[in-house]
């Protein structure tokens, strides 16, 4: 039996490699070309697919409260629709680098037809207002919520804006739904409110600060669009209740309500 001892060449693995993945791309982008996409039935299937259910129409929009407004978008949800309708499209995300305080996830989306990417990066911490480490459980959380944003605004910077904002604007006035007079109006605050409550053990004072608002009854359509779209952000992990309410991590909240009697 020999002893020869066989050695890998690793450089040539390596060409091999990125011979492979170089094949690959050209074939994809060869078939991207030769099969174009139809931009007026990409537009009109994410409408389509937009508005199929209430739930999804929710899904499509995000929002979080920053500096005493609501900073409001199309989600990662609705990046995800289009991306699929669009075609020819590679798009991917992936946590490049965990560092001492912050964690860096790198996106990149590359349109096969017209030879066009961007690379995005997002950075999120993973240390608490005391300096305190997060656990590994809170770091793969904010690692995910991190992807999703990197891939969101890899896919959005790639795909033309009009089709973006056809399906957003389809799902927003999906959610609003019918507001046309104050019976409506009144149910859907009513509706919001108990949720919150019930599922965050949130207070009308604390929702009310999270709109920037001073009473109930300056919950318009707008602001309900908004519940739905915080609420959206608390279920992807874009935000925690303690940081959507402004909350002290620990502390409880009292179950008081603002009053209702309060007008504009």
């Amino acid at each position: 039996m020999s002893d020869e001892i066989v050695k890998v060449d690793e450089i040539t693995s390596v060409e091999l490699v990125e011979a492979q993945q170089r094949a690959e791309y050209d074939i994809q982008i060869s078939t991207a070309k030769r099969y174009p996409r139809d931009l007026t039935r990409v537009k009109n299937n994410c409408v389509a697919i937009a508005t199929m259910d209430k739930n999804t129409a929710e899904s499509c929009r995000y929002a979080l409260p920053r500096g005493g407004k609501s900073i409001a978008g199309p989600s990662v949800h609705l990046a995800r629709i289009i991306a699929q309708q669009y075609g020819n499209l590679r798009a991917d995300s992936k946590v490049k680098a965990i560092l001492d305080k912050e964690i860096v996830s790198e996106a990149v989306a590359f349109d096969l037809e017209t030879n066009y990417a961007v690379k995005v990066e997002v950075r999120r911490r993973i240390v608490d207002k005391y300096g305190k480490r997060f656990n590994d459980d809170m770091i793969t959380v904010t690692g995910n919520a991190a992807n999703s944003i990197a891939y969101r605004n890899a896919v959005f910077a790639v795909i033309p804006k009009s089709i973006v904002d056809a399906g957003y604007k389809a799902a927003l006035e999906m959610v609003t739904g019918d507001l046309s007079n104050e019976t409506k109006l009144l149910q859907a605050r009513s509706k919001w409110l108990k949720y919150f409550k019930d599922k965050y053990n949130a207070t009308e004072e604390e929702v009310l600060k999270t709109l920037n608002l001073n009473t109930i009854n300056q919950i318009n359509a707008e602001a309900i669009a908004n519940l739905a779209a915080f609420n959206q952000s608390l279920t992807d992990g874009d935000s925690t209740p303690d940081e959507l309410f402004g909350r002290v991590k620990g502390e409880k909240t009292t179950g008081n309500k603002a009053s209702d009697q309060a007008k504009d």
